[in-house]
Order: structure tokens, then C-alpha cells, then sequence
């Protein structure tokens, strides 16, 4: 699916030229009205729960170190301790600051990215200051930066997963409407829909396209889009996004100065899809809009980060696991005959193809199955040409169901990264009988290195279909930087932990 892509413009009303004629609003009927005085308490108290997270994760991590600090360095305590304490107040002062409390539209890998940034200068100060200050020996020195290391992942990650928990929640977030100018209004609800951690929430949909009352994505069309100040008062929301499609620059110039007084914000899907979104800033040239964008595949520093990451990340995880691959490789065993582990060419990076390794989860003769399967029932071959998967596959093991619900079949693949055909996080290994289904976007999804996991596997998983899942990675590549590596990383523990979108 493709995702969404906003620009924020900002509109009060009182710029003092007007392009087209509208018929204005009473001030004080937009000041108060009824339903939207309950916006607040929203707002308010999605902001408030993150900070909550946040005072209990600063709050652990300053016990724990204290407690580390109470043992070992003796003397210099008491100023560790008061060191400790203000810096975590420091923290939560500088997340308000950077706007980290905010509920509507902060991707998670740029707030992720602020996060580590702001959590790395902050307790380098205290932990600065006793090293500097103080004769410690060098194990303590040893132990003092692991205690800045420690912070500067627990915190940012702990906020983050604060806010993917709480986003499932029904009153995080602020209701938007969304303003349909073609066929682009069912894409803006299903991305806001699938990342619910933007913090938008889709209550109505304006088209001059769809009748009232049609469900667009699971929401209803409440009117036409010349309907939208109306319905922002009588629903109560002061948020708005514009989805572009097929307008000239003069009608998109009239269509956001006739909303923009009437919404506090209004947030711009772009016509083109494919833009890169995260990193990119708009420009002015003598009235010309435009967006500064430079590619992360000229950034050596962050491409050698990547691979440094995939190297120590798969080193460590295969010694982790290494029990439970003696488990699964027994259960593979017993259930069904055959090799434990399962090899197929997937397309790599150039288009070069490798191995894939994963472990075995179908029978030995599942291709000759899956033909029977696909020749006798025409609705199964429909389902296959749309997913290139089926949901209930009479090839897979009873273990192998079991494998495949929590991806530990992947596991294997960590092997596939230390030889370098694999990163951690990339898009789809492709097989090579796919390349001609993918529509000239392999030219893009195979500038990188396939990962074991990806935008797509993090976003619906086998639900996605094959168009789906190919657009996503141009989306990912498009806007690769390792704090959207991260981001990934992060959000794929709880996919894996609960099957989501699992066959």
C-alpha cells in the first residue's frame, strides 16, 4: 500500500489576502463548540499517559543506577545519586521541548532518531562530570559509560514502544477529517488507519465522488468537500487532511486558502506517492514550492552503520537463539520427514541471487501439491495470484504452522546476513519468477540488500498483497536511514510476539 505523505500548512485566517470567495464562519461559534471543548482532554491526556511512560522508565533506570552506583563507587555516591535525578529531570524537560509529547503526526524513527540524540547529550553530563572530576578507577570509568549506553537505549526505546501501545488505544490521537479531491480519500484513511501511532484518527470523509454514507476504509463519507467547515463544527474537529489528486497548482492554491481558516491545521497528501517523506524539507524558490531532499545512498557514514548493525545484531542474536534452534530442529524432525532447513533463490542486491535459508515448514513435496492445489481449485489459484501466499496452506506442517505464526522460520536467515546477502532490515528477498510482476520497481528494490524484516512485514504482513508489498519497499528505500531501521526493528518484536497478520 502506498503510504502517506504529509505537509503541514498552518492557517488562522488573518493572512490578509483571499483567493477565492467564502462564506465565513462565526468566530464564536468556532471558538467553543461543544464537541470540540472534549478535544483537549484528548490531547491532553495523550500527552499526558507518554509522559507517565516516560517518568516510569526515567524513574527505573535512576534507581537501578543508583543502586549499581551504591556498590561501587563508594565516596563519589552522594554526587552520582543528585547527578542522576537531576538529569532525568532534564530529560523529561528537554522530550517536552523537542515536542515528544505530541500526539498528531511525528513519524516514530524521526522522534526515535530526537530521542537518542537529546538522551546521549543529557546524561553525558552527569556521567562527564564524575569522570573529569573524579579519580575513578578504570573499571569504574568501564562501568560509568555503561550506564550512558544503557540510557541512551532504554530510553528512547522505551518511549517508543510506549506510544505503539498506546496509539491502540480509542482515545489516543486527535479526529481528522479528510478532504477526498479524487480517488486518494480510501489511501489517506487506510494509512492513517494502519499507523495509528501518527496520531490521526479519520471521523469523517468529504468527496465530491462518493455518496454521504459510503464507508471509505471503515469511514463514512459525511458530505462534500465545499461541506467540510460545517462538518468541522458539527463533529467537533479542527485537524484536516487535503488528498490531492489530479488538481492544478491554481485549484490546490484555492482549495487550502478557502480551508485553511477554518482548520487549525491541514495536512497535504501529495498527488505523488513515491516522494521521500521523512527527511525531506520544503522549499521556497521565489514562490515556488518545493522539497529539499538528499538520498540517504550518498550517506557512507549511515550505510557503513547499517551493515556494522547487521553484523554485531546477527552475531548476537544467533548466539541467543542458539538453544532454541536446537529445539525447532528436533520438533522439524519429528514431525514430518526431511531436512531440517530449507534453501530457495531469492534475488539479492544487483539482482544477484542467493540462498535463502529458513527453516523446513512444508512437506518434501509441497511444489507438487501446491500445483494439484492450484489446478483443482480456481478460487485457491485466485487467492495465490493475488498474494502470491494461501492463508490456510495444506503444505505446512503441523510445527510448521507454529514456526510460521511467530516467524521463527526466518530465524535462519540471520545466518544469510553475517555472509551478507541479508540485512536485518531491507525490503523483500524477491524470487527471481517475480521480477516481472514488479512492475520496473525492481530497478529500486534492488538497489539494496533484502531483509529478514521490512516496512511491509511490520504493516500487515501476509494481508498485504504482492502490489502492496512491492510499493512499500520502494517506500522504505526511498526513505532508508538507520533511525527508520530502528523504528522497524523495534515494531517488529511485538508483530512477532503476537502472529499479527501471520497465515
Amino acid at each position: 500500500m502506498k503510504e502517506l505523505v504529509l505537509t503541514e500548512v498552518g492557517g488562522d485566517g488573518r493572512n490578509g489576502r483571499e483567493a477565492v470567495e467564502v462564506t465565513p464562519v462565526r468566530k464564536a461559534a468556532w471558538s467553543r463548540p461543544a464537541r470540540y471543548r472534549r478535544l483537549y482532554p484528548r490531547q491532553f491526556f495523550s500527552g499526558l499517559s507518554l509522559l507517565g511512560a516516560d517518568l516510569l522508565i526515567l524513574g527505573g533506570l535512576t534507581l537501578l543506577l543508583q543502586g549499581w552506583g551504591a556498590e561501587v563507587l563508594g565516596s563519589v555516591y552522594p554526587t552520582f545519586a543528585l547527578a542522576t535525578w537531576v538529569t532525568a529531570g532534564l530529560m523529561l524537560l528537554g522530550i517536552s521541548l523537542l515536542g515528544c509529547y505530541s500526539t498528531v503526526v511525528m513519524h516514530p524513527a524521526a522522534e526515535l532518531r530526537r530521542l537518542t540524540i537529546v538522551t546521549g547529550l543529557v546524561y553525558a553530563l552527569p556521567v562527564g562530570s564524575l569522570l573529569i572530576a573524579t579519580p575513578l578507577s578504570a573499571a569504574h570509568a568501564v562501568l560509568l559509560g555503561g550506564s550512558w549506553l544503557a540510557a541512551v537505549v532504554v530510553v528512547p526505546m522505551g518511549h517508543l514502544f510506549a506510544r505503539l501501545l498506546l496509539a491502540r488505544t480509542e482515545w489516543w490521537g486527535v479526529p481528522v477529517l479528510v478532504l477526498a479531491t479524487g480517488g486518494a480519500g480510501e489511501l489517506a484513511v487506510h494509512t492513517m488507519r494502519r499507523w495509528p501511532e501518527l496520531g490521526l484518527r479519520p471521523v469523517g470523509v468529504l468527496s465530491d465522488h462518493h455518496p454521504v454514507g459510503e464507508m471509505l476504509g471503515e469511514v463514512p463519507v459525511v458530505g462534500r468537500i465545499e461541506d467540510a467547515p460545517q462538518a468541522g463544527l458539527r463533529l467537533g474537529v479542527r485537524h484536516a487532511i487535503v488528498a490531492l489528486s489530479g488538481q492544478s497548482h491554481r485549484e490546490v492554491l484555492e482549495l487550502l486558502e478557502r480551508y485553511s481558516r477554518y482548520f487549525r491545521q491541514l495536512f497535504v497528501l501529495p498527488e505523488n506517492p513515491g516522494m521521500i517523506a521523512f527527511w525531506s524539507t520544503a522549499r521556497s524558490f521565489e514562490g515556488l514550492l518545493g522539497y529539499g531532499v538528499q538520498h540517504s545512498y550518498w550517506n557512507l557514514r549511515a550505510r557503513v552503520l547499517k551493515r556494522a548493525m547487521d553484523i554485531v545484531g546477527a552475531s548476537i542474536l544467533l548466539l541467543l537463539l542458539s538453544p532454541l534452534f536446537a529445539v525447532v530442529a528436533l520438533l522439524i524432525k519429528l514431525d514430518s520427514p526431511g531436512p531440517v532447513f530449507y534453501r530457495q533463490m531469492r534475488m539479492g542486491r544487483g539482482g544477484r541471487c542467493f540462498p535463502l535459508l529458513k527453516f523446513r515448514t512444508m512437506y518434501q513435496d509441497a511444489d507438487r501439491r501446491l500445483q494439484e492445489l492450484l489446478r483443482e481449485n480456481p478460487e485457491l489459484r485466485e487467492e495465490y495470484e493475488l498474494f502470491h501466499k494461501l492463508r490456510n496452506d495444506p503444505r505446512v506442517t503441523r510445527v510448521g504452522r507454529y514456526l510460521r505464526r511467530f516467524s521463527i522460520d526466518e530465524l535462519p536467515q540471520l545466518w544469510n546476513v553475517l555472509r551478507g546477502d541479508l540485512s536485518l532490515v531491507g525490503p523483500r528477498a524477491y524470487m527471481p519468477e517475480e521480477r516481472h510482476e514488479m512492475d520496473g520497481m525492481d530497478r529500486i528494490i534492488l538497489q539494496k540488500r533484502p531483509g529478514v524484516t521490512g516496512l511491509w512485514q511490520v504493516s500487515g504482513r501476509n494481508g498485504l498483497t504482492f502490489e502492496d508489498r512491492v510499493r512499500m519497499d520502494v517506500h522504505y528505500i526511498h526513505n532508508w536511514t538507520p533511525w527508520l531501521d530502528l523504528y522497524i526493528l523495534a515494531r517488529t518484536v511485538p508483530v512477532v510476539l503476537t502472529g499479527e497478520g501471520a497465515c
